[in-house]
């Protein structure tokens, strides 16, 4: 298939994308971890292990770290370090684990309970947010404490549930600002304006991962889970492009002129239903064609070859609300719609590598 020469090709080129410690090349290994476990191919955890060789100090110091900007953004990386210490035994790994939890002990929060975003924009949650963050600190819990934190990271998406979602729409806006007072925010709501696909894909992949995450036996928050979960699906399945099985870069504006169909948040979505289905929370005699049928239409309609090197196109390259020193961030149709669309940026090709993941063990299960 052209997605495992894509796959071998993009691993082999790739370089770092920031030169600290972001979530962007957590995307990747994460991508990785999943072809591991769907494969078994040692060149997979060999990349993992190259990678982090360049952050993880014997002593577990992650370099280039600043815990004192409190971004939520640099702890998704951290997901992979309970995969190495399982796997290694080697203690610089857990070492490296619990300084990204200090952080989290540490992080500002909003007075209803939930993390800011960052440093830089207080009161503010963000979908990407508990995406980067909740997985990882339901995994902390489960593994190495009493599970007593738990309700903890069940009131965080209980709050985006109460405070981000459109029940006219089905959808969840990207942002709330709890003061209200960002210019990007609805005064009334403290919403942005819009929905932004990839905003939407960072949910469902934060809801799945987090419940893969945490212990069945505590079965009501499981089921709350859950719950908030099936409604996020059903209300982007609304939305999708009846042809081509893809998502909107503004999910529910597809007769916008502009308007595109997203390569990263349909990876995701994909991701989120495959994996789904493998955990049960799905039926998977409903729902596994769609996770497959969205793979099969990324690699058909944004796998493409150029200059003899596949490439996977269609890519939103960033989107994000303010500060005031960007006032054009200001969660506009306009606004999404004018943020470069790149190839084999890592936020596409990192979740197309976990669906590709997902979708190998699925088939395999359902075979």
């Amino acid at each position: 298939m052209n997605i495992e020469k894509y796959i071998d090709e993009y691993l082999k080129g790739y370089r770092n994308y920031k030169n600290y410690w972001n979530y962007e090349d957590g995307t990747v290994l994460l991508g990785a971890k999943q072809l591991y476990e769907a494969t078994g191919d040692g060149k997979y955890f060999a990349f993992i292990e190259e990678y982090l060789k360049h952050f993880i100090t014997e002593d577990g110091t992650i370099e280039h770290y600043e815990m004192d900007k409190y971004n939520i953004d640099s702890i998704n990386c951290g997901k992979i370090l309970f995969f190495m210490f399982d796997k290694t035994g080697e203690e610089k790994y857990r070492k490296a684990i619990e300084m990204l939890m200090n952080q989290l002990r540490s992080q500002p929060r909003c007075v209803c309970g939930s993390f800011f975003h960052k440093g830089i924009y207080p009161n503010q949650i963000w979908l990407d947010g508990l995406y980067m963050a909740l997985p990882f600190y339901m995994e902390y819990e489960t593994k190495y404490e009493k599970k007593e934190k738990y309700n903890d990271i069940i009131n965080q998406f209980s709050n985006a549930q109460k405070l981000l979602y459109n029940k006219e729409r089905g959808l969840y806006y990207h942002a709330y600002d709890e003061a209200k007072e960002q210019f990007w925010a609805d005064k009334k709501t403290g919403c942005s304006p819009n929905f932004w696909l990839r905003s939407m894909g960072w949910y469902l992949m934060a809801l799945v991962d987090t419940m893969d995450n945490m212990s069945i036996e505590i079965f009501e928050q499981y089921k709350k889970l859950e719950g908030i979960f099936k409604q996020a699906l059903s209300g982007i399945l609304q939305y999708q492009d009846e042809e081509s099985k893809l998502f909107y870069q503004i999910v529910d504006r597809g007769d916008t002129v502009g308007n595109y169909l997203e390569t990263s948040g349909s990876a995701m979505i994909a991701y989120s239903i495959m994996k789904a289905c493998r955990m049960g929370i799905l039926l998977r005699e409903k729902y596994a064609c769609k996770g497959m049928e969205i793979l099969e239409s990324l690699l058909d309609n944004k796998l493409t070859e150029s200059d003899g090197k596949l490439h996977l196109t269609g890519i939103c390259q960033m989107a994000g609300l303010g500060p005031e020193t960007k006032p054009d961030r200001d969660g506009s149709v306009e606004y999404y719609l004018s943020e470069k669309v790149v190839n084999d940026d890592p936020k596409g090709a990192g979740p197309l590598m976990m669906a590709y993941g997902q979708y190998l063990q699925l088939k395999k299960e359902m075979e």
